[in-house]
């Protein structure tokens, strides 16, 4: 997912005037953003362009924004939307306004964070709470950066506010609308959009103060959400060089590859292109590997630049990038020209290295979990379909895009008495819950419909062993809860429930084929002719494995030549754009009637395409359509 667009406006906010303010609409700037994980990054862009913006304009009229005043705002800012999306989980409201000076009052910056939860009581940062990379640092946090702070409950929204003193203006060589004061202005307003953590000057004293956090802030927010463990090694690289240090070079431990294995390089970063040429070699030669006993701090190694060549002196620390208890590799950083480096810098390297290490798990972990699914999916997958004579079929399989293992499933297969069957079927979730179920009514369908038994009695039967086999697992849970002495267990196991459409095809002696189908509280197949005219093939029944007394019913119909039969699950009809779904008004009705004449081919990739084209995001659910067309 990309960063959040912001729709930023300077304007005033209506019944608010603030001494000193003079009702300027320049002077207050809001936006609202989504209660999502990137919400905090949004809001740290937010106020940095805002700075940005009135230093431009030359506001204050008394001087320039200083990088502390800057560095405040920003994490004051990225705290309290971090609280808000993670302690109320709603949308959220984001208004920055500037107080100018006025009489023995300076000139102030103030916050205020709205959410739409006030039920929920504000979190003072005293509760324990897992790493602050995630769930922010809290309020106290917030009351040492700030002059004052508060909290103001109206009808269905809570505001936190935040008001920083801004006392130490940085002077602006010139109000004046000169050409060049306007390109000073400018140069500044750019130094306050670039953040601290991606400037080339370094400058070690900073670090003693809140640079640190306006660093660790913009490197979590690079560093979060990143899926494949080399590009935030990259990342990673980049943020130290050379900011922190003159190179570095990260090594990753092969997962899976056993202590024999040795630690792989997966790159060198260095502040001058030639030298990363002569270090790479060095380092290759030695892979980097420090044991758990080593802890997470910084460990001196040799300088490895005499076996480079180059010659000169320098100092470099190793530390171990760790997760959970595991060594996932190690980070090497190096400075020239120095007996050792800073214990700033160090502190914050090691604070930096903790947050490689959890986005490097993080990204395995991913790696593990989307792999798992692939080969799931592809065991409870046909490895291929069959060829139905007469009859030209397309199969469009989308899994959504979470890389779990996906609920729906599809078949078709040849039968005994010149028979295919064709299966769409979704299980309620996604996951190990629904992977077992699919693993049960596939191979359940394929053995019922050979044995000879009729569509709806192919249900029937698959509708009785879901509930039987749901009762099995029932009871296995109640002798766990029993054996935990009446303690309720989560196990994670769900309700089993199955939208299925099933049917058969049998060839006519005159050209064309009879097919029969049962839909089972899934999305209607539409029958399609060369006219152009659409209906539904399919009477609504009841999802399989909800009801037990229930006898499911079957509808016969000719396909004659040029007849397609489009079969969908809910990915398609359900696809969501704001408030509306795919299927509102028959669209999918709609969009298959514009489909007269096509191949079952392009039925399928015009349909795949509208569905795709109905929202700006991806679809998040699974999507998967078979088009059945007779010759």
């Amino acid at each position: 997912m990309g960063p959040i667009p912001l729709q930023r406006d300077i304007v005033h906010r209506p019944g608010t005037v603030v001494a000193g303010q003079s009702g300027d609409p320049r002077l207050v700037a809001r936006t609202s953003l989504p209660g999502i994980p990137l919400a905090p990054s949004a809001a740290r862009r937010f106020v940095r362009a805002a700075l940005a913006d009135w230093t431009a304009l030359g506001l204050p009229t008394a001087g320039g924004f200083s990088d502390r005043v800057t560095d405040d705002a920003v994490t004051v800012a990225n705290e309290l939307v971090t609280n808000a999306v993670v302690h109320a989980g709603t949308a959220v409201e984001l208004l920055f306004r500037l107080e100018d000076a006025a009489g023995a009052e300076p000139a102030a910056l103030v916050l205020e964070i709205t959410d739409h939860h006030p039920a929920r009581s504000v979190r003072d940062g005293r509760a324990e709470r897992p790493d602050p990379s995630e769930y922010g640092r809290g309020l106290q946090l917030v009351a040492t950066l700030a002059e004052s702070w508060g909290i103001t409950y109206r009808t269905g929204i809570k505001t936190v506010w935040a008001r920083l003193t801004a006392d130490d203006w940085e002077s602006l060589p010139d109000t004046s609308p000169s050409e060049e004061a306007a390109r000073r202005r400018g140069l500044r307003a750019g130094e306050i959009l670039a953040p601290a953590s991606r400037r080339a000057e370094r400058d070690d004293a900073g670090w003693a103060g809140r640079g640190a956090l306006s660093f660790l802030a913009e490197a979590s927010d690079l560093l979060a959400g990143q899926l494949d463990e080399d590009l935030v090694a990259s990342i990673a690289g980049q943020l130290l060089v050379p900011r922190l240090a003159d190179w570095c070079a990260i090594w990753l431990e092969s997962e899976g590859g056993g202590p024999a294995a040795a630690p792989r390089l997966a790159g060198v970063w260095h502040s001058d292109e030639e030298g990363t040429g002569l270090l790479r070699p060095v380092l290759e030669k030695e892979p980097l590997r420090l044991s758990g006993s080593v802890g997470t701090g910084p460990v001196p190694i040799p300088w490895p630049y005499d076996a480079a060549g180059e010659g000169g002196t320098g100092a470099a620390l190793a530390h171990r990038i760790a997760a959970g208890g595991r060594t996932l590799g190690a980070v090497l950083v190096g400075r020239k020209g120095v007996a050792h480096i800073p214990d700033e810098a160090a502190a914050l390297i090691a604070d930096f290295v903790r947050r490689v290490g959890l986005a490097v798990g993080a990204a395995r972990a991913y790696t593990r979990q989307a792999t798992i699914s692939r080969i799931l999916q592809r065991g409870l997958l046909p490895s291929k379909v069959a060829e139905i004579p007469g009859v030209t079929s397309a199969l469009v399989y989308e899994p959504g895009d979470d890389g779990v293992v996906g609920g729906d499933f599809y078949d078709l297969f040849p039968c005994p008495g010149d028979r295919w069957c064709f299966v769409l079927g979704d299980v309620q979730g996604s996951g190990p819950e629904a992977a077992v179920v699919t693993g049960l009514a596939r191979p359940w369908l394929r053995l019922l419909s050979r044995e000879g038994f009729r569509v709806g009695e192919v249900l029937d039967r698959l509708n009785r062993l879901l509930l039987d086999d749901a009762m099995e697992a029932a009871e296995a849970a109640a002798l766990m809860v029993a054996a935990a002495g009446g303690q309720q267990i989560q196990d994670g196991t769900q309700s089993r429930f199955l939208s299925l459409l099933y049917g058969d095809i049998v060839p006519l002696p005159n050209g064309g084929v009879r097919c029969t189908v049962a839909s089972a509280g899934h999305p209607l197949p539409l029958l399609l002719r060369p006219d152009g005219s659409v209906r539904p093939a399919a009477e609504p029944q009841v999802l399989l494995g909800v009801v037990e007394d229930v006898a499911y019913e079957s509808q016969s119909f000719d396909l004659e030549p040029g007849d397609s039969l489009l079969c969908v699950t809910d990915g398609v009809t359900e696809r969501r754009s704001g408030r509306l779904m795919f299927d509102d008004g028959d669209g999918l009705a709609h969009a298959l009637a514009g489909c007269a004449g096509l191949s079952a081919d392009r039925i399928a990739d015009r349909i795949k395409h509208a569905v795709h084209a109905f929202a700006e995001r991806p679809p998040d659910d699974d999507l998967a359509l078979l088009v059945l067309q007779v010759d």
